[in-house]
C-alpha cells in the first residue's frame, strides 16, 4: 500500500497546485517566523490525526523529523541538507497544513489521503536526507520532545 501512496505523490508532486507550494516553500526560508509557525501546525497537525490507514505511522514519525530537521536548520544548528530537499519537504508541509489541495481536507477520510501521498513520495526520495539529520541528532544527544516549543 505504501508503494501506492507513493506513486500517487509522484503524480501529486507534479501537478500545478502543488509548484504554488514550492513557490511559497522558498519565501519561508527568508521569514523565520512564518516558517515556525507552519512547522507548528504542520507538527500538530500530525500529532493530532486520527487515522487507520495502513503506514500512517511511517509517514507521521519521518515527516515530525523532518520538521525537526527544518527547525534545526533554521536556527543554523544544522547544515548538512541540500536546499532542494529542504525546499521540497517544506512545500510538502505547506500543502499538508493547507485545507484547499487537490483533494479537499474537509472531506472526511479522503481529503488526507493526497497528504499523505506526498508525504510518502517525499520520504522515498529524500530518505537519505532524513537517515543523514537522525544520525546528527543521535550525535547531539537531541531531545526529540523539544520539538513542541518551536
Amino acid at each position: 500500500m505504501l508503494n501506492d501512496w507513493i506513486h500517487k505523490g509522484l503524480v501529486y508532486s507534479q501537478n500545478p497546485l502543488f509548484k504554488k507550494f514550492m513557490g511559497k516553500a522558498s519565501g519561508l526560508f527568508a521569514k523565520p517566523l512564518k516558517m515556525g509557525l507552519m512547522l507548528t501546525t504542520a507538527y500538530k497537525k500530525l500529532v493530532n490525526t486520527e487515522s487507520t490507514a495502513s503506514g500512517f505511522d511511517q509517514v507521521k514519525d519521518y515527516m515530525q523529523t523532518f520538521i525537526r530537521l527544518v527547525k534545526a536548520y533554521m536556527n543554523g544548528d544544522y547544515r548538512n541538507v541540500a536546499t532542494k530537499s529542504l525546499v521540497i519537504g517544506v512545500a510538502v508541509l505547506l500543502y499538508f497544513v493547507s485545507p484547499l489541495d487537490i483533494i479537499p481536507d474537509f472531506l472526511p477520510a479522503l481529503g488526507i489521503l493526497d497528504d499523505i501521498s506526498l508525504m510518502a513520495w517525499f520520504m522515498d526520495t529524500f530518505q537519505k536526507e532524513i537517515v543523514k539529520f537522525r544520525q546528527w541528532e543521535s550525535d547531539q544527544n537531541f531531545d526529540h520532545y523539544r520539538i513542541g516549543s518551536l
